[in-house]
């Protein structure tokens, strides 16, 4: 193999101290059977209908997607009761996020979210240039809004708001978003992350709905990875309010959608198909609520989760947790020296979880 040349070229400083991003770890391949619950997956495979629909459009890959993704931003628009331009497609709500953060976020401004939160949040706020302001979250894994709105400052542009919070799992209420809202200046933008939020009790889910139509720096945003499966295709997006939504087609990437994830994300809201992802929201519900009572009757204290996973505040020994759990056949994802998160998946993989969570007290 013959030698590099020598690379003088000159990076952007605000690399240096960039954490990466830790995705979750695959199983080994050492003859031990395992479960990976390290990744915020769906154990389900996608619709049938819309698998079918993400295959049919391969016919045509030869070809760009539609730019701007009109039927789906059509249907999406008639979802959320705005006009079809309010909506932002990308690979993914991270990126979305990514898109927030070029379009409001200069060099040296400061960017308002819990920690830990979303493990993206400092990494697009500071490959920027901006500031990254992680808030400590309360002992119970939960958002410190308290803090948050100390926080805000006059070289604040934006606040991200991770509802139900990944990785603790704990929600926000309409009334708690609303307080805060009321301490926020009306030019600071608020996003709020929804990755989780047909996870959520239908009956308590926050009423972002509300929200949107009665605050201007109000952004939602939205994925098709987690409930509707489709991971794999990267397509998440944001509703905003018209400036914002014009800023944010500025500044993100040309063709972001591709054709099979538009096709798989419109069939995704087809009614038949809807009323499937209901049951498989209520299948997963009901998992988790199986096994934070087992944790609880083991004699395990865990965060309130709202999302389709669980969170173990460990701190110090989450390592050691994982390594455990990864000897007796379940791949975990540990936080630092802060926590571990378990993903609600196929019942035999939280079957596992139980009983590995048992033995590690048992110990």
């Amino acid at each position: 193999m013959s030698a590099h040349p020598a690379e003088n070229i000159l990076l952007r400083p605000a690399l240096e101290n960039l954490p990466a991003y830790v995705a979750g770890k695959p199983a080994a391949d050492d003859g031990i059977h395992r479960y990976k619950v390290s990744s915020n997956e769906s154990p389900f495979p996608p619709v049938q209908a819309v698998r079918e629909a993400a295959i049919a459009s391969l016919e045509q890959t030869h070809r760009y997607p539609d730019a701007a993704a009109q039927e789906l931003r059509d249907a999406l628009g008639r979802e959320h009761g705005v006009e079809a331009s309010q909506i932002c497609l990308s690979t993914g709500s991270v990126a979305v996020s990514g898109d927030l953060v070029r379009a409001l976020v200069g060099e040296g401004d400061e960017v308002v979210f819990a920690w830990r939160s979303f493990e993206a949040y400092p990494i697009l706020v500071g490959s920027h240039g901006g500031v990254p302001v992680p808030v400590p979250l309360t002992e119970d894994g939960e958002h410190d809004l308290e803090a948050m709105a100390v926080a805000i400052t006059e070289r604040t542009r934006l606040i991200l708001l991770c509802t139900p919070n990944n990785p603790t799992g704990p929600s926000l209420s309409t009334d708690q978003v609303e307080e805060f809202l009321a301490r926020v200046p009306d030019h600071v933008v608020v996003a709020i992350d929804e990755a989780y939020r047909e996870f959520h009790d239908p009956a308590t889910v926050l009423g972002t709905a509300g929200i949107f139509r009665r605050h201007g720096n109000v952004v939602l945003l939205r994925t098709f990875s987690k409930l509707q499966g489709l991971a794999g295709l990267r397509i998440g997006y944001a509703v905003a309010h018209p400036r914002l939504a014009r800023a944010l087609g500025q500044v993100t990437v040309p063709f972001g959608a591709s054709a099979p994830a538009q096709a798989a994300a419109l069939a995704s809201l087809h009614p038949e198909v809807r009323d499937e992802l209901d049951r498989r929201a209520g299948w997963i519900r009901d998992e988790r609520s199986r096994v934070l009572r087992a944790l609880a009757e083991q004699g395990w204290e865990l965060p309130v989760s709202h999302g389709n996973f669980v969170y173990f505040p460990l701190g110090e020994r989450s390592g050691e947790f994982t390594e455990f759990a990864d000897a007796r056949g379940l791949v975990l994802r540990a936080y630092g020296a802060d926590g571990v998160r378990a993903t609600i998946a196929e019942q035999e993989a939280n079957d596992r979880l139980i009983q590995i969570a048992g033995a590690w007290r048992e110990r």
